[in-house]
């Protein structure tokens, strides 16, 4: 159906008709200078006008005028098609993604594509993927470090998702690591949420070293809120390391607190995984890609194709019809005042 966005712009039709008609000027009695061929002048603005219009050019170039204002307010009325309702398939879970960007994160002990790579870097790359595969799902993004914050809060915007992703730097939130207090914040972001579609999957390469909520009370938190929680522990368990006589081995996940992130996942009912090389991130974010979707609030969008170019292409050709019927009209007038002239 055919609607009006700006109705109340009709209120401008009837204006040219309230306008104040050009009234006849008042002849005053003043001295004028003595002009030599005024005569010949007058008698030239005479003719002129003697071959005005006929009275039905008149009458149709009225009505002429008064369609192309008619359109012209039309136009402003921005009148716009809209459509038959469409259904969109959104189904899936409310996921928020919590990731560790403290200076930990840069440890090089990760592989991508066959390059020595940080963890964050790699991180990044398995998250936009990821990310990218969540059609239907709203998607939230909390870095932390000293202090958790939303980066992204729940949106169907994927796209924005994977581009605040791949902007996240190394120590933007401190330089410490406060996995209880991320986890608070993604609790009180999700609670609203449909209980059967909250879910927090957290990344972190260490142990909670700050904030104020204890990790294992925030996830008593989510449970209570039903909010699953998948904690993934990222890094390596060996590393080569040049030392001053030849390599020497670590363990570069030592500080990595893997049995507090079990007892996260188990008391909210998800799942722990360690990812010590970029293909293991992977294949966890495939195993958590398979989650069964479940049914959200159906939502329906109805086309709009604005109409407005329309009637304004209308008043414009009108508008050049009676400029240039008044450019042939003048010709034609001064063609016949110019023999006139010569016979005098």
């Amino acid at each position: 159906m055919i609607e009006l966005l700006w109705p109340w712009m009709l209120v401008l039709l009837p204006l040219p008709w309230l306008l104040p008609r050009r009234r006849t000027p008042v002849e005053t009695q003043e001295p004028a200078p003595l002009v030599p061929f005024y005569a010949r002048v007058s008698q030239l603005q005479r003719e002129l006008g003697s071959t005005a219009l006929p009275q039905q050019d008149s009458r149709l170039r009225k009505w002429l005028m008064a369609l192309s204002w008619l359109a012209l307010v039309l136009a402003a009325c921005r009148p716009q098609m809209i459509g038959d309702p469409i259904q969109l398939d959104v189904s899936g879970r409310d996921l928020m993604l919590a990731v560790d960007v403290s200076p930990s994160m840069k440890e090089q002990d990760m592989v991508w594509r066959g390059y020595q790579s940080t963890r964050l870097h790699v991180v990044k790359e398995v998250v936009k993927d990821f990310v990218t595969k969540r059609q239907g799902d709203r998607v939230g993004l909390i870095l932390f470090g000293t202090q958790p914050y939303v980066q992204v809060p729940l949106t169907f915007d994927l796209k924005t998702v994977n581009q605040l992703v791949d902007e996240a730097m190394l120590g933007i939130a401190g330089r410490a690591t406060a996995i209880g207090d991320a986890v608070g914040l993604a609790v009180k972001r999700l609670r609203e949420r449909p209980e059967q579609s909250r879910v927090l999957i957290l990344l972190t390469d260490g142990a909670n070293t700050a904030g104020e909520i204890p990790p294992l009370k925030a996830a008593e938190l989510a449970a209570a809120e039903r909010i699953k929680i998948y904690s993934i522990g990222i890094g390596a368990d060996e590393i080569l390391r040049p030392g001053l006589f030849g390599a020497r081995r670590e363990n570069p996940s030592i500080d990595l607190d893997e049995e507090m992130l079990k007892e996260m996942a188990a008391l909210t009912g998800g799942q722990y995984f360690r990812a010590r090389s970029s293909s293991e991130l992977e294949m966890i974010y495939e195993v958590v890609n398979q989650l069964e979707p479940v049914a959200q609030e159906q939502k329906f969008y109805r086309p709009v194709k604005p109409l407005f170019y329309w009637p304004l292409a209308a008043a414009l050709g009108i508008s050049a019809l009676l400029v240039l019927g008044r450019v042939i009209g003048t010709r034609r007038r001064l063609l016949i005042a110019g023999p006139t002239e010569a016979e005098s």
